[in-house]
Formats: C-alpha cells, structure tokens, sequence
C-alpha cells in the first residue's frame, strides 16, 4: 500500500512509466526507452526543483508581508491543511487518492472526455477535501473511498476539458491539457477575457514598454524588478528583527535581494525542466492513446502554459495578490468569522496562469480582469468551507482552489440531505 501511495503522488515517476510504456508501444529500441523514459523524470525533477524553490522565498514572503502589515487570519495555502487531513484520516484520504487515479482512467476510456490527471499533489489535496467533506456527514470509511474516488477520477476526466478551447488558443495545438484544480477559474478567466475581444490582439506578449521600462521585454529581468520592490516593501515594513530572523547569518537588507533572485532562478530552473519533460511526455503519449485510451491527453501542471505568454504571468500574478489583499479589508470591514489570507505562492501560480488564460482572449484587459476575479474567489470560496474543516480539528490553513471549494459546496450541500 506505501508503494502504491508513493506512486501515485509523486508525478515524476508516474510520468517517467507512461514515458516507458508509450516508447515501448512505438517498439523503440532499449536505448531510446531508457533516453525518453529517464530525460522525461528527470525533467519534471528540474520543473520540482523551480517549484520548490519558488515556493519557497514565496513562503518568507508572506511572513514578512503578513507581519509587516499585521494582518492575521487563516492562510490560505493546501500544504499543511493536507498534513493535519492525512494525520487524521490516512487510510481515506490514501485510498481515495489510488482510487481517484483508476477512475480517471475509467472515464477517459469510456467518455470524450479523454484527459489523465498528472498533478499528484493536486489530486492529493483534493482526495483530502473529499474525505473530510463525507466524513464530516458520519458516512462510513469504505462508502468515504467509493464516493470520494470516483468524484476525484470524474473531476479528473472532466474538469480539464472546461479548460480545452483556451488551451487550444494558447498552445496552437490540442496535444496537452491543464492540470491544476483551478480549471473552473481559468475556464472563467478565459471567458471573461472574450468580453475585451475587440482588444484580442494587444496581448501582454506585445506591450510597448516606456524606454525606461524595456527590461521587462526580458521576462527573468522582469520578474526580478517586482520581486525585488515586493520582498524589500514587506522586509522594511516588518523591521529588521522579523527578516534576520529569517534571513538566519545573511544580513537582514541583504536577504530581501537573495530571496528576490532566488525566487527568478527557480523560475529560470522551472521553465527549462517544462521544456524539457513536456518534449519527452508528447511523443511518447501517442501511443498510449492510440493503444489504450484512444485520443486521450496528459492533463500537466500550470506552468507548462507559462511560456507561451509570460508577461501574463506577471500580471496575473499582481491582480490575483491584488485582489486577495481587497478581499482581507473586505472580510474585516464585514467581520467574516474567518479571514483568509492570500498565499503568494498560490496567487502566483493560480493567478498567473489565469492571467495567461484571459490574455488569449481578450489581451492584457482580459488578462487584468480574468485573474483578478480569479483572485476574488480564491479568497472568498474558503471562507464558506473552512467552519467544517475546523470542525474537524482542521484549523489555521484551508484549501483555497477554486475546484476544490466548488466541487465540495455542492458535495456538502448534496450530502446534508442525506445525513
């Protein structure tokens, strides 16, 4: 059972064997299987170790930011949220998540809707909110499982295909699919966007930079400036005694600089490793889906759409956190039970990735507008789930994706007529 669960949530293998059996499929020969199967894991391993490392400075960010600007509340961030859930409910969250993936084979065999779910921690968090949703209704472990699964392998099938027409726009090609529990929102973004198809072609990839300002046509260089003003806005505004505890033996006004370049160079390190494993991942997916599932898809990770568009990304990002930050002083003026905080890194992610979305259809006006909404609802979706989990003894973090606080509302509302 530890090996399957291993398996299953760690992508870089599971995506390294559908390399393997799809080259063996295509009757290469050994030394192209190992090439194609190995350049594939050890992509993805490059893609993790961008993510991580974004993340990462991401995570000091928000303490600075948090305690500089003394906002307090429940931050929003599926990480240690999904540690309190397995710790409780190890054996349902585990078995719902194996269960999950088999499903989603099942219904990308026997429907059109042809998409395999490839983001392992995303169907983990999610394989957490479903336990915690049934169990929280006195339902039993096994009808938990069933249930569970088979609504994580449906969402798995289904809900990328919602995000198939923009990503068809975006990549020019139907080859990849998205992969990321947000696929509701950047669906939305992307409609959204339709509303400035007037301004379609002045895309954020085509905006005419001041003189002054050309070093954002150079993305990294971009991404640095911003960072750059945001760590040492939030490290001023916390003081020198909250960022060198931090920043441990680095000088606390050296830190903010470090984290800023850090954070681009994971960045630099995630886009290689897309590049890379996603060059790997297409060729030899044909034969699965030739073979096995026929005109099926990999559904990947967020960050595969980021080349495509990434002054998107940037802009996305600041509207999502943007709005987050709206949706904090809107909670404490209506004196929310719970406030919910924005995670950086999510709205990053999250954010980036719809301003991406919104930018195919409708330029940066649909950029600006598809990932602030966005940011809207990763702020206020929580809200309405967070008194079950805290119920549950699951308390100071929530999960703030939009599919997931979608999916379980009507879950627990279908539930409660039963229970």
């Amino acid at each position: 059972m530890k090996f399957l669960i291993s398996l299953f949530s760690n992508p870089a293998v599971l995506l390294g064997i559908v390399a393997f059996i799809g080259l063996i499929a295509q009757r290469k020969n050994m030394t192209e299987v190992l090439t194609g199967s190995f350049k594939t894991i050890i992509g993805f391993l490059i893609f993790g170790v961008g993510a991580t490392t974004m993340t990462t400075t991401l995570q000091n960010f928000n303490v600075l930011f948090q305690k500089g600007f003394h906002i307090t509340g429940v931050v929003a961030s599926p990480e240690a949220a999904t540690a309190l859930a397995q710790s409780k409910y190890g054996l349902v969250v585990s078995c719902t998540l194996i269960l999950g993936f088999a499903m989603n084979l099942v219904f990308a065999r026997i429907t059109p809707m042809k998409n395999i779910f490839f983001t392992g921690g995303h169907s983990l968090f999610f394989a957490c909110v479903l336990a915690l949703i049934i169990k929280s209704h006195g339902f039993s472990n096994t009808i938990a499982i069933l249930l569970g699964g088979t609504i994580l392998g449906f969402c798995s099938a289904a809900l990328p295909q919602l995000c198939q027409p923009f990503m068809r726009e975006i990549t020019g090609n139907d080859t990849t699919a998205i992969g990321h529990f947000n696929m509701i929102g950047y669906a939305l973004s992307g409609y959204i966007g339709k509303g400035f198809a007037k301004h379609k072609d002045k895309s954020t990839e085509k905006i005419n930079f001041p003189k002054w300002l050309s070093f954002f046509r150079d993305f990294l260089m971009g991404m640095a400036v911003i960072m750059l003003v945001l760590f040492y806005v939030s490290a001023l505004k916390a003081g020198r005694n909250v960022t060198q505890e931090l920043a441990g033996s680095t000088h606390w006004l050296v830190f903010p600089a470090i984290q800023a370049f850090t954070f681009t160079a994971g960045m630099s390190i995630l886009m290689t490793g897309v590049r890379m494993f996603l060059a790997e991942i297409t060729a030899a997916f044909v034969s699965i889906s030739e073979k096995f599932i026929p005109n099926s898809r990999p559904a990947l990770d967020v960050p595969t759409v980021f080349p495509f568009a990434p002054t998107a990304v940037i802009l996305g990002f600041l509207c999502a956190y943007s709005a987050g930050l709206l949706g904090v002083v809107v909670m404490a003026v209506l004196k929310f039970p719970v406030i919910i905080i924005p995670a950086a890194h999510i709205a990053f992610f999250s954010g980036g990735t719809a301003g991406i979305f919104g930018n195919s259809t409708g330029g940066w006006r649909g950029a600006v507008a598809g990932s602030f909404v966005v940011g809207l609802l990763l702020a206020f979706l929580p809200a309405v789930l967070y008194p079950l989990y805290a119920n549950m003894g699951i308390s100071g973090s929530t999960f703030p994706n939009i599919d997931y606080n979608v999916v379980g509302m009507l879950l627990n509302k279908f539930l409660s007529l039963f229970s």
